[in-house]
């Protein structure tokens, strides 16, 4: 987005408004807001009508180099297309079989990833997050175990950690077939 058009948006200025206010075309005004640079007359008497200081109005080049590198960030994801996301999908539905067994979730999906040789970053992550369950699920629940709540609440609670595991991959599998993403996801890997 264009300093311009920022500016003009923070005034509560439509670009007709604005071009009535400076005496600029209006076409003038959206070539600046699509990228062209204001010079001489036109910054001057952009900067006037707006009150702004005709510096605010330019992009330095350095913003101009970040908002190209923003721009190729897209380009990299594209090689996510690349990525077989039906395999993707059953590696993380594979975790379904034993999710009454949290410690051994993680064992299906990290097994088909070594033999199907599909070692990519949301696989790792489909993995890592199984694994952060099979470790959490028993911690979760011990302690309902060590307060002595009473057996009805220790069955609750393991009926609670198995149905929060089958959201979990369910919901993940929704995503990745939606949005070749995961909805679900750690900020580290286990792998």
């Amino acid at each position: 987005m264009s300093e311009l058009r920022k500016i003009r948006e923070v005034k509560n200025l439509t670009q007709e408004e604005l071009a009535q206010k400076s005496g600029l075309s209006v076409r003038t005004i959206q070539r600046i807001e699509a990228g062209m640079q204001p010079k001489g007359y036109t910054l001057k008497t952009l900067a006037k009508s707006l009150g702004v200081p005709e510096k605010d109005l330019c992009l330095p080049e350095i913003i101009l180099e970040q908002e190209i590198k923003v721009e190729e960030v897209p380009e990299v994801k594209t090689e996510d297309k690349s990525l077989n996301f039906a395999l993707i999908k059953i590696i993380n539905l594979s975790s379904l079989p034993l999710a009454w067994f949290p410690v051994a979730n993680f064992i299906p999906p990290l097994l088909i990833m070594i033999f199907m040789k599909e070692k990519s970053r949301i696989t790792k992550q489909i993995i890592s997050l199984q694994i952060f369950l099979a470790i959490i699920s028993p911690v979760i629940f011990m302690i309902v175990v060590l307060l002595k709540l009473g057996s009805p609440s220790v069955m609750v609670t393991m009926v609670l950690l198995v149905l929060v595991n089958i959201y979990i991959i369910l919901r993940n599998a929704y995503e990745i077939d939606k949005k070749n993403s995961l909805y679900y996801k750690l900020n580290f890997n286990f792998l």
